[in-house]
């Protein structure tokens, strides 16, 4: 008896959200019937923008952008004169300013062309800048299209409100001409919806992108430079001159007896 007035009374809790599920269904059927193709169209653009939006933030997640710490961190002790603990803090970050900079790092360290290992960091940023930029003028061409689309649909629609108000003659009802307007606008406002967050996440994306080149072209351009900053330490020569045309580190020369 207990377990039949326990089932009783989840029937009881069930049903209402069932028919409010059901109400739900008629109600974007009923949308999607009044808003016409335009806003199945604009619908579906929004399914496709959402998709793209989610794997880029997903994207970027992963590759750490905008995560400069190890970067700067590694650029340190590059200039504390400990290139090797400055490789090894630049590689263990996946970020691309920390991989850019762990290149040039183990190009300095192999003693190669400064012009060579500009160019191999080059063509590893751009090559992670496309990736990076790989989905997004899909979002930028719904973000343009949208309320074009749904511009459109209102310009139907408000066509077939004053063919209706021709047809009814001298028996116009001004319910059928509010009605059309309505349902014309239905429209606009859809492509709006779908097109201003888009917009917004693309600018934002963008911004992104554009920072982060900037910060990888700054670090990896400061790990061939020296800091001239009035709270930069005084640095020391690296090398110097011997009379044989040779050159020896500074600390070498230190250590040579009298």
């Amino acid at each position: 008896m207990r377990s039949v007035i326990l089932t009783f009374c989840f029937l009881a809790t069930l049903f209402p959200r069932l028919a409010t599920a059901e109400n739900a269904v008629a109600d974007m059927a009923s949308f999607l019937d009044t808003g016409g193709p335009v806003v199945m169209v604009l619908l579906g653009m929004s399914v496709l923008a959402l998709t793209l939006m989610l794997l880029k933030l997903i994207q970027f997640r992963r590759c750490r952008v905008g995560a400069t710490q190890p970067a700067r961190e590694a650029l340190a002790l590059c200039r504390a004169g400990r290139p090797e603990e400055a490789i090894e803090r630049a590689a263990a970050s996946p970020d691309p300013t920390s991989q850019a900079l762990a290149r040039a790092l183990r190009g300095q360290q192999r003693a190669l062309a400064e012009s060579a290992i500009r160019e191999e960091v080059l063509r590893y940023g751009t090559n992670v800048l496309f990736e990076l930029r790989r989905g997004l003028r899909p979002l930028e061409v719904i973000g343009s299209l949208a309320p074009l689309l749904g511009l459109l649909g209102t310009v139907l629609g408000m066509i077939e409100a004053f063919r209706q108000l021709e047809a009814a003659g001298n028996q116009v009802n001004p319910a059928i001409l509010s009605g059309g307007i309505w349902e014309a606008l239905l429209t606009t406002a859809v492509g709006l919806c779908v097109a201003i967050p888009v917009v917004a996440v693309l600018n934002w994306l963008e911004r992104r992108v554009d920072h982060l080149a900037h910060e990888m072209d700054d670090v990896v351009t400061q790990a061939f430079t020296v800091d001239l900053g009035e709270d930069a330490p005084a640095a020391q020569p690296a090398t110097l001159p011997q009379d044989n045309g040779t050159t020896v580190h500074a600390g070498s020369l230190a250590a040579r007896p009298a």
